[in-house]
């Protein structure tokens, strides 16, 4: 079933009932693979042309997350574009759809400019679908401001939310994963903002890696209570008495060791420590890579090595882990790299279709209103 709209709702062709006017009995009725009988299907929309390589990497991850996860794709951006990609793909069975949207954001436009500007954009269109409830969540790979911006004005803030976070998820030493938030949605934090952060980054973590006791910690200059600026040691002190399992304060090593499950911190922090990991992490294989092509013996050691190599490499790889939510929007909101491949696509749908199966919304604001460290 591909199927085309325009943003008014009129198809450009009609080969099945779409998605978007389904009755409920129609979503409760879905019986595509790995889609259980009885529940709706999860619709993402997922910005086409917001990568850097776009649309190529963004349609074939919608096809593989069509096919292996029984989720039904929105395909936002240019039509005559996409179409051109799509028809490279055997899926005529598969829930895609196509969602016309005339403009693109490159990574070149100010947030601001593009928001009010580019109103037919893709982000737009996409948010404007989870707006109105004609799908459950937006994937894109496009201008991290840009569509943090739109979502937040499009979309909303949740009532007990002061400011959204966005949660970048790490491969830790203990076989696992640490998420640190916030990596990029606010310059300046007051402590009050870090509270809601570790709140959120709890449920999103339970939501996401099953703990239901994740460990929380702020992300310092040492581990005593003391150390730390005003704002770090503030956030301590009424993390202690908050209802999250608090650890208190963890050192930049500690994104990897394992030791804490959600580390908070201010955006400007958080995307420092983030472009550092990524950095590192390519420098890394970089090296390894011209240190193996060396010599012969260092090929004939990757013979030997190489399966334990890949292994790694696969643990470390960003496109396992698809992308970061935006946490405290109305909606679901999931944003990859620029760079993201196929496989990193489908597994940003992956996580944007778990937080909607998991409400992780409503969870954020009964927990953010119950919290007696907001009062």
């Amino acid at each position: 079933m591909l199927a085309e709209k325009n943003p008014d709702g009129t198809p450009f062709v009609t080969p099945g009932k779409s998605a978007l006017h389904r009755t409920p009995q129609d979503r409760l009725s879905g019986s595509h693979t790995g889609m259980a009988v009885g529940h709706p299907m999860i619709t993402i929309a997922l910005d086409a042309m917001g990568g850097d390589h776009a649309p190529r990497p963004e349609v074939e991850g919608a096809v593989l997350a069509a096919r292996e996860l029984g989720v039904r794709v929105l395909l936002v951006g240019q039509p005559n574009v996409v179409r051109a990609e799509l028809a490279k793909h055997a899926a005529p069975n598969l829930p895609i759809e196509i969602i016309s949207a005339s403009e693109v954001i490159t990574m070149d436009d100010h947030p601001v400019q593009a928001f009010r500007r580019k109103k037919d954009s893709s982000v737009h269109v996409a948010s404007r679908l989870v707006r109105e409830a004609k799908a459950d969540g937006i994937v894109s790979a496009g201008n991290t401001g840009a569509v943090m911006t739109v979502a937040k004005f499009l979309l909303g803030t949740l009532e007990s939310v002061d400011r959204v976070a966005l949660a970048a998820p790490f491969p830790n030493a203990r076989g696992g994963v640490s998420v640190l938030l916030d990596v990029g949605a606010n310059v300046d934090s007051k402590p009050e903002h870090l509270v809601q952060f570790a709140v959120m980054g709890e449920i999103y973590y339970r939501a996401t890696f099953g703990n239901r006791r994740p460990r929380v910690g702020v992300l310092s200059i040492g581990e005593e209570e003391i150390k730390g600026n005003e704002l770090t040691r503030e956030v301590y002190t009424r993390l202690k008495k908050s209802p999250v399992h608090f650890v208190g304060n963890v050192e930049g090593g500690d994104l990897f060791s394992g030791t804490v499950d959600v580390i908070v911190c201010d955006g400007f922090v958080g995307n420092i420590a983030l472009k550092i990991c990524e950095g590192l992490a390519v420098q890394i294989f970089g090296l390894l890579k011209k240190s193996i092509q060396s010599s012969l013996a260092s090929q004939v050691a990757f013979l030997f090595s190489g399966k334990a190599l890949k292994g790694l490499k696969k643990k470390i790889d960003y496109t396992e882990y698809g992308g970061a939510p935006l946490l405290g929007v109305r909606g679901v909101c999931v944003i990859g790299h620029g760079r993201s491949n196929a496989n990193a696509v489908k597994n940003a749908i992956r996580v944007a279709a778990g937080l909607a199966r998991a409400r992780i919304n409503e969870k954020i604001e009964q927990e953010l209103s119950a919290a007696a460290v907001l009062a």
